[in-house]
Formats: structure tokens, C-alpha cells, sequence
């Protein structure tokens, strides 16, 4: 069972994050950039994740954040995040989880991301819901965005770009109950899929941020698009909200 397949993997994957934290030190800590993180840890779970994959799928592709592509010539490819959320593993928080995803010909047809410091395991699987520690779970009913509590990251402003969410930021915050900052955007994804929270923005993600979550959010009756309301995401930008203030979120996000 394909799904069995990937908690295992990603359980596995959390229990070295897990063990490996307990003898974490800033001394491991390397930079992609001034900002971005990258960590042994990282290392070593995506090179387990990929010989596991391999064992059981050995014609599949695999496309992981730190080691790069793996192209076979099958439409199969799986999309790794191994740790999203480095900094709040580096500085021992909860914030971070294990991404994996299936694709196939381009489009996600399994994900699940797993929080192992919460224990919390999502899943979904295209045309089958999405689950919470074996349990369905679905998007939240708020139409009111003053009532929403919403979540957003800032890997733009980790990028260097000037175009950033500052601005959409102080929109957004004085039109809603509150937001939330965790760190990864697999992980915020999986809280809007589950009705903990009720929207989420961000621009400059990568797909291995991504695959997972969103197939989440739509398996629990959520909606995601771009910035301009269309597909072209994470390239364009990224909101998923439970579809209820997904407009007027949408309208905040452009209003440049």
C-alpha cells in the first residue's frame, strides 16, 4: 500500500531527525546563503529517504532539496524535503517536518508531511481525503477573514529579494484575528488542511515545500492558487486557505 509505504518512510526519516537533534550543534550548521540553512541532519534523512525509494521503486525519478534530481524516464518522481523548517530544527523547535511527495506525469497523486517532534502524521492521496494521525480531517469553516488566523513565512526576504511580504504582511495582519510564523511551509500547509489554521501566503517556495501540502489542503476540501488566483504555483506565489476567505485573502496578497 502506497501510503503505508510513505509513513513508514517519513517515521523512519523523523526518528533520525529525532535522534540526531539530541547532540545538535551550531557547529554543523552550514549556509546555502547568508540566511538559508543546511545541516548534516538534512543530509543524511534525504539520502535515507532516496535508498529507501530506491529499494521499492528502483525506476522512479527523485527530486530532493539537497542532492538534487535523479531522472529514470519513468513519469513516477518523488519531491523530498527532507527537513522543511532547518532554523527551528538548528534552534531545537517544534516547527519543522518531513516532506514526501508522488508525482506522476507532473501532478501529485500521494503526500505526507510528518511533524516528529509533534508526532503529528498528515496524509493524502488524490481522490481519497487527507488524514491526521489516521483520521480524516478537513479545512475550517470560517467566512469571516477578522476571525481567521492565518500563517505566512518570509523565505523572499531570505532570498534577498526586494519584492517581498512585508507589505502584504501589514495588510493582512490588521484584517484578521492573527497570524502564526513556524517555518515550514509543508507544515503550515498541513494546519490549513486540518482546520487549525485558516490560510497561508507565501512566495519564493521551492515545489519540495510544497508537493505535500498542497495536495493536503485539496484532499481536505481547501483551495489553492497563485497569487493572481491561477495555477502557476510556487513560481508565482503561493495561497491556500479553506476556500471561504480565499478571495479576500487573495485581494489583500495582490494589492500592491
Amino acid at each position: 500500500m502506497l501510503l503505508r509505504f510513505m509513513r513508514d518512510l517519513a517515521e523512519g526519516a523523523g526518528k533520525i531527525c529525532l535522534h540526531e537533534s539530541e547532540s545538535m550543534s551550531e557547529e554543523w550548521v552550514e549556509y546555502k546563503s547568508v540566511r538559508d540553512l543546511v545541516t548534516p541532519v538534512d543530509r543524511k534523512v534525504e539520502d535515507y529517504l532516496r535508498e529507501q525509494i530506491i529499494k521499492e521503486f528502483p525506476d522512479h525519478g527523485i527530486f530532493g532539496e539537497e542532492r538534487g534530481t535523479t531522472l529514470t524516464g519513468n513519469d513516477s518522481c518523488w519531491v523530498l524535503d527532507p527537513i522543511d523548517g532547518t532554523t527551528s530544527y538548528v534552534h531545537g523547535l517544534p516547527g519543522y517536518s518531513v516532506s514526501i511527495a508522488l508525482q506522476r506525469a507532473g501532478q501529485t497523486v500521494a503526500g505526507v508531511v510528518y511533524a516528529p517532534v509533534l508526532r503529528q502524521m498528515f496524509t493524502a492521496e488524490k481522490g481519497a481525503g487527507s488524514c491526521l494521525n489516521g483520521k480524516k480531517m478537513k479545512v475550517s469553516g470560517r467566512t469571516d477573514l477578522l476571525q481567521s488566523v492565518l500563517t505566512t513565512g518570509f523565505s523572499c526576504i531570505r532570498d534577498g529579494q526586494k519584492d517581498n511580504n512585508l507589505k502584504a504582511f501589514s495588510r493582512i495582519m490588521a484584517r484578521v484575528r492573527d497570524i502564526r510564523r513556524h517555518g515550514s511551509a509543508a507544515l503550515d500547509l498541513a494546519w490549513v488542511a486540518a482546520g487549525k489554521l485558516d490560510g497561508y501566503w507565501e512566495q519564493s517556495l521551492k515545489l519540495y515545500d510544497i508537493a505535500a501540502g498542497t495536495l493536503l489542503v485539496t484532499e481536505a476540501g481547501g483551495q489553492v492558487s497563485d497569487y493572481s488566483g491561477g495555477v502557476n504555483f510556487p513560481q508565482n506565489g503561493l495561497v491556500a486557505t479553506n476556500g471561504l476567505i480565499g478571495e479576500e485573502l487573495l485581494s489583500l496578497v495582490a494589492n500592491e
